[in-house]
């Protein structure tokens, strides 16, 4: 078979070890031809593709981001985006296609599959958000990264008396700070699901300040206040119509320090979070991805997307894993409260 592979959408630790897995399991296994589409869903769209081998594939087992390069290029706000698509897969012989990404590009691989395009997806998301799987990969990376950061932040935030206020990545979705928040010890940690009340978070802060320590608050980049007085979005929008977000963290610090008089920072780690070596187990469940989403192409799937369930790799329906967001349950989250303040 001639195998096409994508990467789309936010880059993350772990897309390297999908794609050496792909092209390692489609040719010593089944003897696949593999080729890399640059760039996501434009390399689709204009054809631009690299042959991928073995030797391509050396070395990338530890690298971050993506060799192919990615983009948030949606095919379907293009005008005669499918058809060029359609067009372009049939012109270069491709037999099946693994997009790997997150809800945006694996719903164009969803209507594309309904078009009869072979498709199996790989769940990519550090926000680790897509609901028909345990876990995505490069999520362990950034809660490992955002957890290193808080540990860091403590020493100087104690050192100078101040609160820091950390963004984390997480638009819908507050795993990154719940979990980097849990094990980082943090003051507060606010996150999409659960509308926060500036009132508690100053009191949680004044209360740190009172026992000796400085306050941390871990706060995901779409958490907003119950009041809806701390304006985010940029007003900025991507190929999919998401709202750019930022400056949560800098609002709050700003409360914070108004409301205690004492100096406060905010301290933003952005794209920090998505690059860099990825962790064992994010390099281990790529692996895993990748050689399962080859088996599920040779095995006649389509419009399906391997997935973790529990510690094994299965196939779900494509419709069915972009439905709805994995959010944090409220039980969850109520676990960190019992640590605030």
């Amino acid at each position: 078979m001639r195998i096409g592979i994508l990467t789309g959408g936010g880059d993350c630790p772990g897309l390297n070890a999908v794609i050496r897995a792909v092209v390692r399991a489609g040719i010593s296994e089944y003897g696949d031809e593999v080729v890399g589409f640059r760039d996501g869903w434009r390399g689709v769209l204009d054809g631009d593709v690299v042959t991928l081998d073995v030797a391509a594939t050396r070395g990338l087992l530890p690298r971050g981001g993506t060799v192919l390069g990615t983009s948030r290029t949606n095919p379907y706000a293009v005008d005669g985006g499918p058809e060029r698509i359609l067009a372009c897969l049939d012109r270069l012989g491709i037999d099946a296609l693994i997009p790997v990404g997150g809800e945006d590009t694996l719903g164009v691989a969803n209507r594309l599959a309904a078009a009869g395009v072979r498709c199996v997806g790989v769940p990519k998301t550090i926000d680790n958000d897509l609901d028909a799987t345990d876990y995505t990969f490069g999520f362990d990376t950034a809660v490992g990264v955002a957890s290193e950061a808080i540990d860091r932040l403590h020493t100087t935030g104690d050192s100078h008396h101040r609160a820091l206020v950390v963004e984390v990545m997480g638009r819908h979705a507050g795993w990154i700070a719940l979990h980097a928040g849990m094990s980082g010890g943090a003051t507060v940690v606010l996150v999409p699901e659960r509308p926060f009340d500036v009132d508690a978070v100053v009191k949680h802060c004044q209360h740190r300040f009172d026992s000796g320590f400085s306050p941390i608050v871990v706060v995901s980049e779409g958490a907003v206040p119950a009041d809806g007085h701390l304006t985010t979005a940029t007003g900025q929008k991507d190929a999919f119509g998401h709202e750019r977000l930022g400056g949560i963290g800098e609002a709050l610090a700003r409360v914070i320090e108004e409301r205690t008089g004492r100096e406060s920072r905010a301290v933003v780690l952005g794209h920090v979070q998505r690059g860099g070596t990825p962790t064992p187990f994010d390099r281990v469940l790529a692996t895993r991805f990748g050689l399962a989403a080859v088996r599920a192409v040779h095995e006649g799937a389509s419009g399906v997307m391997v997935a973790l369930r529990g510690t094994d790799i299965v196939q779900v329906p494509l419709a069915e894993a972009i439905a709805q967001l994995k959010l944090v349950p409220l039980e969850r989250y109520a676990e960190a409260e019992v640590f605030f303040g």
